[in-house]
């Protein structure tokens, strides 16, 4: 029998279960069990929010590896390939570990079936704990509580932010999201939030399991200026800690903040010139991405974010203020149909001169007419076009060296950009 290939094992994948999303965890507690899966490392940091998750992953893994410690992450999705969703020790798992992965999960489950979703985080599992990691940092896919990451009790939980998104699987409210993120909270064990109004589900679901709350704005802040930031918090044992004139970082320094807050309570050496090395070192493709290019004899300055709801839009805004660029800034824009357009579009209305709509390689895009009607009702200049690398090569020729070409709007804008740039580097 031919062994599959990694791309064979994702096409299978896709088609093992009638829904793409069915939440619970008990289908895969059971595989988990069979494949004796316990825990994938000594030290487990779970990470969940709105928004942010993927930066704060990146930093507590980046101040982790600094200190010697060989170090796991698990993320989704993924944007152009599916290796970048298991990272062991900064570096991509290649397709042979994650093809023997998925057929030991295979092998294991048996007549239970799994999602796509869940069949990737049990693989994830099962080469974490094969690797002999001292850590493992795992990013939830959607929720908390009922997410296949939340099958392994944390030793820290994180919840970056709270926001409305997913409403038709965690609810309508902030109360309702809150509930849901803080299913990861364990007994006993420091649960983290960076969010400045946690809601009161959030509170009680700590308060009811005895887990020590560390709240941004109180036990941990970051306080910026022009040129730097300054972040305190409180190591294990309630002492005080301080970090001054931190560089200014193009991630968000409030997922910096939370990350560092997180590593303090670990233990580890609390070392000020590793630690800001680590966070200066810190790169998330697609995460207030920027890149240039020579566009036909001019450079083009391209900002890629995977910004995708109201709360990311918000922040994505502030972040264009604090930055100006001397000429124009010009949108590269799709949607999913399930997103909230109007919450979108309405903090960013203000920042960008210009808007190239395309659909997005989804049965779930929102249509082109959608997004220019939306626009036009907000006197925006807007043109549309066939797919995002469309419309992104239309904003190139139009860019002065002074403009900047914001892509954002969802995980597949950004990717087929990502797809376009690698193209264009190697002249395909």
């Amino acid at each position: 029998m031919t062994q599959r290939t990694l791309a064979d094992w994702l096409s299978y994948l896709e088609q093992l279960h009638p829904t793409a999303i069915d939440m619970g965890l008990e289908r895969s507690r059971e595989v988990a069990s069979r494949l004796g899966l316990s825990r994938p490392a000594p030290k487990v940091i779970t990470v969940t929010g709105t928004n942010g998750k993927g930066s704060t992953c990146a930093f507590l893994a980046a101040l982790l590896r600094a200190q010697g410690l060989k170090v796991g992450v698990y993320s989704s999705p993924h944007l152009l390939r599916y290796n970048e969703r298991v990272q062991l020790n900064g570096q991509e798992a290649s397709d042979q570990a994650l093809c023997d992965a998925f057929a030991a999960v295979e092998a294991a489950r048996g007549e239970i079936s799994l999602t796509y979703f869940e069949m990737g985080t049990l693989a994830a599992f099962w080469l974490f704990q094969h690797a002999a990691l001292d850590a493992v940092v795992l990013e939830v896919g959607l929720g908390g509580r009922l997410d296949a990451v939340n099958l392994v009790d944390a030793d820290l939980a994180l919840v970056t932010s709270i926001g409305l998104d997913h409403a038709d699987w965690l609810g309508d409210t902030r109360e309702s999201v809150a509930f849901e993120k803080a299913g990861i909270f364990r007994p006993g064990k420091p649960a983290l939030c960076g969010d400045l109004d946690p809601p009161q589900s959030l509170l009680a679901q700590a308060n009811a399991l005895s887990a020590p709350l560390f709240l941004r704005g109180r036990d941990f802040d970051l306080a910026q200026g022009e040129a730097n930031w300054h972040w305190r918090g409180v190591s294990a044992s309630g002492q005080v800690l301080e970090l001054h004139d931190l560089p200014v970082l193009d991630l968000p320094m409030e997922n910096a903040a939370l990350a560092l807050q997180a590593y303090a309570l670990l233990g580890m050496p609390w070392q000020p010139d590793a630690l800001q090395a680590a966070l200066l070192g810190t790169r998330v493709t697609g995460r207030l991405d920027r890149r240039q290019i020579d566009w036909r004899g001019k450079r083009v300055s391209l900002l890629l974010d995977v910004g995708h709801n109201p709360h990311a839009a918000e922040y994505l805004a502030a972040r264009l203020a604090a930055r100006p660029v001397a000429g124009r800034r010009l949108a590269v824009f799709g949607l999913l149909s399930d997103k909230d357009l109007p919450g979108v579009l309405r903090p960013l209305q203000g920042c960008l001169a210009n808007w190239a709509v395309a659909p997005l390689p989804t049965p779930r895009t929102r249509s082109v007419s959608e997004l220019q009607a939306a626009l036009t009702n907000l006197h925006a200049s807007v043109s549309v076009h066939q797919n995002i690398a469309a419309a992104l090569e239309a904003q190139c020729e139009q860019a002065t060296p002074d403009d900047e070409i914001l892509v954002f709007g969802s995980f597949y804008s950004v990717a087929e950009a990502l797809g376009w740039l690698e193209s264009f580097a190697t002249g395909e």
